[in-house]
């Protein structure tokens, strides 16, 4: 009888709760894979002085935790950029993150903030990776972005020809939104129109990490509450709105991280190419 009211009440009793999985402790490093030099800072910060220029970095960021080697953003390697740009101390992005300790074939994943050349133009250098872009992002840039009165500049046609055959090969993943946990401790957030549907990262952990991206160029940006130059006249508010949401996910002002400035490798423990975020 004893044995027939203990099973009844085992069988009442509210399930045990399973406490979350922690999120991986995630490790993060910038990697320069080439510099830009003396670029005019007016067209990263609005109402900077026309005359300024200065050096900026051209980057992805490596994050290494929970068994994943995930790339933030992919870099470019076309050489018509670089003549355009007269890129300076150049690596091709997976040689680059080998001096990291990183092979290209180690790479799990490739989380893309948008499809500008700069940015997108190495996806199809790490040949294991699945690919993260927003749903958006890839709908607009694959089709209505080159019919009439469609937006493309900075978008190179063999760049989007790579992202659709990452689609056909089962190796691209798109994000539906904002706010999205894409992978454990890994989520992304979208915010004004750097493209048509931008977005950038936060490193979960103890003191979290955004990674700006170009949704935030500089460090002066997030210092003198500047909206980044490239957003159109109507999407500012909207870009310095983003940058404050960033302060705020990250906690500090100090763990956001500038998509070019050259500063984060002062400001953080560097060797060679490589700065040790956290």
């Amino acid at each position: 009888m004893t044995a027939i009211v203990l099973a009844v009440w085992a069988a009442m009793a509210p399930p045990a709760v399973v406490p979350a999985a922690a999120p991986p402790s995630y490790s993060i490093e910038a990697v320069r894979y080439a510099t830009v030099p003396q670029f005019p800072v007016s067209g990263l910060v609005m109402g900077a002085p026309k005359d300024e220029k200065i050096d900026i970095a051209m980057v992805v960021w490596l994050i290494r935790g929970g068994g994943r080697t995930v790339l933030f953003d992919s870099g470019f390697h076309r050489e018509k950029w670089m003549k355009q740009f007269q890129v300076a101390d150049y690596a091709r992005p997976d040689e680059a993150v080998r001096t990291a300790g990183v092979a290209p074939e180690e790479v799990t994943d490739v989380v893309i903030s948008h499809a500008h050349w700069d940015h997108m133009g190495g996806i199809d250098l790490f040949p294991r990776a699945t690919v993260w872009i927003q749903k958006d992002e890839f709908a607009y840039y694959t089709g209505a972005a080159w019919q009439a009165g469609g937006h493309h500049g900075g978008i190179d046609p063999d760049d989007v020809a790579a992202l659709v055959r990452l689609n056909t090969d089962g190796r691209l993943r798109l994000v539906d939104g904002d706010d999205v946990e894409i992978l454990p401790g890994l989520r992304v957030y979208t915010g004004a129109r750097h493209t048509y549907a931008s977005q950038y990262l936060r490193v979960d952990g103890a003191e979290p990490v955004v990674l700006a991206s170009d949704n935030c160029y500089l460090y002066r940006n997030l210092e003198t509450h500047a909206a980044s130059a490239t957003f159109s006249e109507a999407d500012r508010p909207a870009n310095l709105a983003a940058q404050e949401r960033m302060v705020a996910l990250a906690g500090s002002r100090e763990r956001v991280v500038p998509g070019h400035d050259l500063l984060q490798f002062a400001r953080h423990p560097t060797r060679g190419r490589v700065a040790r975020i956290r």
